[in-house]
């Protein structure tokens, strides 16, 4: 903020550029991500990328034993589907590990504000934002005639 409590636009919309950037790479590393899922002791892998989809799937012959080739179909159908879900789970790990920082500076995760900007929580001239005229602050519970507070 400039001298007076005037927000200085350049710099508000660098640093929004800079964000930008910043999510796209973080999302372009996601894309080219590649995880591993296994099951039954490693008789199943299943690979996923950052988006989720199944790009590779092995199945070690020892999962291919037995007389009943009903029984075997199933247990291989589960073992391929709790391999998919490991591999789906690691995904979501990577996504939340890698995107924290986002969610973190649009007030999601502690840390509030976005980095390197001006925090807003408490500037009473924009219309919508907490501790604006008619909204609440961030430590403050919302009116009792507010909408938004009924249920």
């Amino acid at each position: 903020m400039e001298p007076g409590g005037q927000l200085d636009m350049q710099q508000l919309l660098q640093a929004a550029a800079a964000m930008q950037s910043q999510l796209m790479s973080a999302q372009a590393e996601l894309a080219e991500a590649e995880v591993e899922g296994t099951a039954g002791g490693g008789l199943v892998t299943a690979t996923v990328n950052g988006q989720g989809e199944l790009v590779d799937l092995s199945i070690a012959a020892a999962a291919i034993d037995g007389d009943d080739r009903e029984e075997m179909a199933q247990t291989l159908a589960d073992l391929v589907l709790a391999a998919y879900r490991d591999a789906v789970h690691a995904v979501d790990e990577l996504q939340q590990e890698t995107m924290a920082p986002f969610a973190a500076g649009f007030g999601g995760g502690g840390g509030g504000g976005l980095p390197g900007m001006p925090d807003l929580s408490s500037f009473s001239g924009f219309p919508g934002l907490p501790g604006a005229p008619g909204q609440p602050g961030p430590d403050e519970p919302p009116a009792e005639d507010d909408p938004a507070s009924e249920k």
